[in-house]
C-alpha cells in the first residue's frame, strides 16, 4: 500500500528503560477506516508502543508518520493536535476533581463529553460528582467520551473492556464500528481473542518487542495469531510437550488445604470456584483484567467479597483483614515487593516483621530463636546480605527472596504467590521455582499465579484459567502447554485445528 493513502505508520520503533529493553524494533500500519488489533502476549510491548505515538514516551529509535508526514510528539496534547488520541488501560482522571472539573483541565467540551456518554449509554451523569465517587467502568467510558469529544482521525483503545459488564462492551463494539465508518481509525488492544476476530480488520502482533508479523481478518486468523504470539521456538517447545512432573496421588476423599466455593467480588469476581491440596502448586493463568487480583486480594483478607465462601481445612473463614487469613495459616507473596517491605529497614527486621507484633516490639530481633529462624531462611533463599543495612539498596530478585524468607521464618500452611517471578532474573527465578516445589513437598499448599506460561510447567501440578472473572479451565500440568493455556486465556476452547 502507498506510505500516503497510510493514516499512522510507525517504524523500527525502540525503546530502553535502564537496561530494560521494551521495543526492539515495532513497525505499525494503519489504514483509514480501519479498526487494527495490536496484539501480544503480556510485556510485548504493546502499551509502550501506544505512549510513543501518543507522545508520552520518547522513542530511542524509529520513526512516525501521520498521513504520509514525518512527525515527533513530545506530549500527548502535541499529538493530540495531529489527531492521535488514546484511552488508556488506567482513566486518565484526577480523583479529588469533579468529572466538570477534569474535562476544563484537560481543555475537552463538557457539552461533546455529555452527547458521547449518552451515546455510550450513560445518560444524565451529575458532572458535579467526584471523580473518586464514581465507578470504574463509569470512569473508562468517561476517558472514552472525552476523547471522542476531540474527535481524532486515530483513537487507540488500551484494553477498553477489560473491566467492562458485557452491556457497555456492546457499547463500545458499536462505537467502534461508527468510528470506523466516519474514515476514521481505531487501534483495538485487547486480550479478548473473540473481541479481535469480530471487530478488527487486520491485527500486528507484536512478540519481545518486535513485530511478529501482521494477519488479515480471515478464517483460522486466531490460530495465525497465537501461533504469532507464542514463536517459532516456543512452538517447537510446545510441540515436544512441557517438561512437566508428576504431582503425588491423593486420596478420592482428601479434604482440600483451600477451597473457594462461589465466589463473587464486583466487578471482576464472577462465581469463582477451586479446591488446592496439601502438598501441591495449583497454577492460576490469566490475562490482565480478569479477576486474578482482586480473587488473591479476597482470599488474602484484604478485599471484601460479596458472595461466596473461603474454606481453610474444611472451616469457613471470615476474613475481614489480612491479619485473619495469616492467623488461618494464609500468607501473600505479592508481585508488587514495595507493598510488602519496608526499604529503609534492614534485611533481618523486614523477616522477622510478622514477630515484632506491635509498635512497641519494634527494633532489632532479641529472641535466638526468632534469630535463628531469619538467618536459616536467609541462608535458604541465599540471599545476599552486603547491603542488609537498607533493604532498598538490594537488587529487585534479592528483595524478593526477602518477602518469600519472611514466611518461611513465620510459618504458614497456604502460600499465595501472585506473579512472583515478575521482572527478575532468570537465575533467581530457577531458585523461586525449585523453592515452590520444596515448600510443597515440605506439605504446604500453594496456589500460584504467573503471567509466563512456562512458569506452570517448571513449577505447578494442576492448573486453572481464569477468563471474565471465572474458572473456565482445569487441568493437569501434563496438558497444560503453553498453546492450551494461551487458548482459553483468550476465551478460546482449550484445543483446536489450526486452519
Amino acid at each position: 500500500m502507498n506510505e500516503a493513502a497510510l493514516l499512522l505508520e510507525a517504524t523500527k520503533m525502540a525503546k530502553k528503560f535502564d537496561s530494560v529493553v521494551a521495543l526492539k524494533a515495532a513497525s505499525l500500519q494503519v489504514r483509514p477506516g480501519e479498526v487494527h488489533g495490536l496484539m501480544g502476549s503480556n510485556g510485548a510491548g504493546k502499551s509502550t508502543l501506544v505512549k510513543i505515538i501518543t507522545g508520552v514516551y520518547p522513542a530511542d529509535g524509529g520513526q512516525i508518520f501521520v498521513k504520509g508526514v514525518i512527525r515527533s510528539f513530545r506530549s500527548p496534547a502535541e499529538a493530540r493536535r495531529a489527531g492521535i488520541v488514546s484511552v488508556y488501560q488506567d482513566p486518565a482522571l484526577v480523583p479529588d476533581l469533579t468529572v466538570a472539573q477534569n474535562m476544563r483541565l484537560a481543555g475537552a467540551s463538557v457539552d461533546a463529553v455529555r452527547k458521547w456518554l449518552t451515546e455510550l449509554g450513560i445518560v444524565r451523569l451529575d458532572f458535579s460528582l467526584l471523580v473518586r465517587d464514581l465507578p470504574d467502568p463509569t470512569l473508562r467510558l468517561i476517558d472514552l467520551a472525552r476523547a471522542l469529544a476531540w474527535e481524532p482521525a486515530v483513537l487507540l483503545l488500551d484494553e477498553i473492556t477489560a473491566s467492562l459488564p458485557a452491556d457497555l462492551s456492546e457499547q463500545i463494539y458499536a462505537m467502534v464500528k461508527h468510528w470506523r465508518q466516519r474514515g476514521n481509525a481505531v487501534i483495538f488492544i485487547s486480550h479478548r481473542m473473540a473481541e479481535v476476530s469480530a471487530l478488527c480488520d487486520r491485527a500486528t502482533v507484536l512478540r519481545d518487542g518486535v513485530t511478529a508479523g501482521v494477519t488479515e481478518r480471515a478464517h483460522g486468523s486466531e490460530e495465525r495469531i497465537v501461533a504469532l504470539m507464542l514463536g517459532a521456538e516456543t512452538a517447537r517447545a510446545v510441540a515436544s510437550g512441557p517438561s512437566t512432573h508428576a504431582g503425588g496421588s491423593r486420596p478420592d476423599d482428601a479434604e482440600p488445604a483451600l477451597e473457594v466455593r462461589g465466589l463473587r467480588c464486583s466487578p471482576l469476581v464472577n462465581e469463582v470456584s477451586f479446591k488446592l491440596y496439601s502438598g501441591e502448586v495449583l497454577g492460576m493463568v490469566a490475562l490482565e483484567g480478569q479477576g486474578q487480583e482482586e480473587l488473591f486480594d479476597c482470599i488474602a483478607g484484604s478485599r471484601r467479597y460479596g458472595e461466596g465462601a473461603i474454606l481453610a481445612h474444611g472451616k469457613e473463614l471470615r476474613l475481614r483483614h489480612p491479619a485473619d487469613a495469616i492467623a488461618a495459616g494464609i500468607v501473600l507473596v505479592p508481585a508488587n515487593r514495595l507493598l510488602a517491605l519496608l526499604q529503609q529497614r534492614p534485611i533481618p527486621e523486614n523477616i522477622g516483621l510478622p514477630a515484632f507484633g506491635g509498635i512497641r516490639n519494634w527494633g532489632p530481633i532479641k529472641s535466638r530463636d526468632e534469630r535463628a529462624r531469619v538467618e536459616s531462611s536467609i541462608e535458604r533463599l541465599r540471599i545476599d546480605t552486603r547491603a542488609g543495612s537498607e533493604l532498598r539498596r538490594l537488587s529487585g530478585g534479592n528483595q524478593q527472596k526477602v518477602v518469600i524468607a519472611r514466611w518461611l521464618a513465620s510459618g504458614f500452611d497456604i502460600l499465595l504467590c501472585f506473579d512472583p517471578t515478575r521482572g527478575i532474573d532468570i537465575g533467581t527465578k530457577r531458585q523461586i521455582y525449585a523453592l515452590v516445589r520444596e515448600i510443597a513437598a515440605e506439605g504446604s499448599a500453594v496456589l500460584l499465579f504467573t503471567s509466563e506460561l512456562t512458569e506452570i510447567a517448571l513449577a505447578c501440578d494442576r492448573a486453572i484459567v481464569l477468563f471474565g472473572g471465572r474458572v473456565v479451565a482445569e487441568m493437569p500440568v501434563s496438558q497444560a502447554d503453553e498453546a492450551t493455556l494461551l487458548r482459553s486465556a483468550h476465551g478460546l476452547s482449550p484445543s483446536a485445528e489450526a486452519s
